[in-house]
């Protein structure tokens, strides 16, 4: 597993948690607004902190940390991710995954053995917008679907999110966006901030006012919908 990055504690990444979150290299999207664009195509040949060195970390952390969050870049595209995932669980830890939910499969074998207690998923768009949003043009929604679908089925306690991005995001295809995921518990609309390792130019977010309006809109369709990191 290389792991390409640690933050030793966050009390924002995995909700109600004390936790460590763990930087994964490498996507299958290339989403122009990507905070983390040196993980995403950046050289991956030198990690950051070794397997060894991050469980002797975690092993001064327990009974301090609750979990582990696993983000990326995409993290299901890590051969050795189960593996992993067991090491962590075995010393008694919670898991949170983020995901982009373009790999099912993996998604649905990490839940159905128990590894995962925790899933976020990005919603990056509306489905008529995502190729633009996530930077793939033959996109195959079949794969997100799925993953949504298999999420609402509450096998995992989980939250949908969206970063929302000027130039990408307005009134229309959040509406579009929300219609597709009517009803859900935990929904949040996050504001994009300009990390400096963006894959893109030109991109910004939106004011407090704005995003208002756009989580007015949300809770039409998402009522328990609500803004994050404004």
């Amino acid at each position: 597993m290389k792991i390409m990055g640690l933050q030793k504690l966050t009390l924002l990444d995995y909700p109600g948690k004390m936790a460590c979150t763990v930087f994964t290299g490498g996507c299958n999207f290339r989403c122009p607004f990507c905070h983390n664009a040196s993980l995403v195509v950046g050289d991956m040949s030198n990690q950051d902190i070794t397997e060894d060195e991050f469980f002797a970390f975690l092993d001064k952390r327990v009974n301090i940390l609750d979990g582990v969050c696993i983000t990326g870049g995409e993290p299901t595209l890590q051969k050795d991710l189960e593996e992993f995932i067991r090491k962590i669980k075995s010393k008694g830890f919670l898991v949170k995954l983020d995901t982009n939910g373009y790999r099912p499969d993996v998604l649905k074998r990490l839940v159905n053995e128990k590894l995962i207690d925790y899933v976020a998923m990005d919603i990056k768009n509306s489905p008529k917008m995502y190729a633009a949003t996530v930077g793939i043009q033959d996109i195959d929604m079949s794969l997100i679907n799925e993953s949504m679908e298999f999420l609402k089925k509450g096998n995992v306690d989980y939250e949908f999110r969206t970063t929302i991005v000027n130039g990408l995001h307005d009134s229309d295809s959040i509406q579009d966006m929300v219609l597709w995921i009517a009803g859900e518990e935990k929904y949040y609309l996050q504001g994009f901030v300009d990390s400096g390792d963006i894959l893109g130019v030109g991109y910004a977010g939106y004011d407090r006012e704005k995003m208002s309006e756009f989580l007015e809109i949300a809770r039409k369709y998402v009522p328990k919908a609500e803004l994050r990191g404004i």
